[in-house]
């Protein structure tokens, strides 16, 4: 009787173990700590084979900085329903970029920590990701911003620094809530709408706070 064959793990499915492994020692241990030993262990495979697939250490970050930030843009884009009021898209935003951020902590050490300080091509790719999440919440401001105002010609540039500003608190809250205990995906984004609402709010009715003169 001949050998039994065993079925051959499909390549898709055999990368994703491997990115799923290194996303883990990256955002674990930090890229220099990280070796191709581990991550080919962790994976289940050999470190030829890792290589194979992946070509280098440098290949496979930035391969789990492309996968994770892909999928933190898909689930906050995701998350919001435009057919719903201006403030429950921005909540649900916050809420699906807090939730995502905490179910992911190792994805999200790589985009927020490590990927930023190893210089290029990997700060590139975050900044890339970044924009297009700036880029959505301008929208979702601008959108409500109009409504307000009774203007749909107000422009982008009215809002574009609230939008930088928001996405750049949600990043450093998120990093403080994944590294607090106790500290729920829904009181972060809480935390933030109540924030960021009374600002919007004052902004559009027209009372806004005003610098002194120099």
């Amino acid at each position: 009787m001949g050998a039994v064959k065993t079925k051959r793990m499909p390549r898709a499915v055999r990368e994703r173990q491997m990115l799923d492994a290194a996303v883990r020692t990256f955002g674990q241990r930090g890229y220099r700590s990280a070796s191709m030993d581990e991550i080919a262990e962790l994976a289940g495979v050999s470190k030829p084979l890792v290589y194979l697939y992946l070509n280098s250490k440098e290949d496979l970050f930035t391969a789990c900085i492309r996968r994770e930030a892909a999928a933190l843009v898909k689930a906050v884009r995701g998350g919001v329903r435009p057919e719903l009021p201006a403030d429950r898209q921005l909540w649900d935003g916050l809420g699906a970029f807090f939730t995502h951020t905490a179910e992911h902590p190792d994805g999200w050490a790589i985009l927020h920590f490590q990927a930023r300080t190893h210089g290029e091509p990997f700060a590139a790719e975050v900044a890339g990701m970044r924009c297009e999440l700036v880029a959505f919440v301008t929208e979702l401001i601008l959108a409500a911003a109009r409504e307000a105002h009774r203007d749909p010609d107000l422009p982008a540039r009215e809002v574009a620094g609230l939008a930088e500003a928001l996405v750049g608190a949600a990043e450093s809250l998120a990093a403080w809530a994944n590294a607090t205990e106790g500290v729920s995906a829904r009181q972060a984004a809480a935390t933030l709408m109540n924030f960021a609402w009374a600002g919007l709010g004052n902004m559009m009715r027209g009372s806004s706070w005003t610098p002194p003169a120099a």
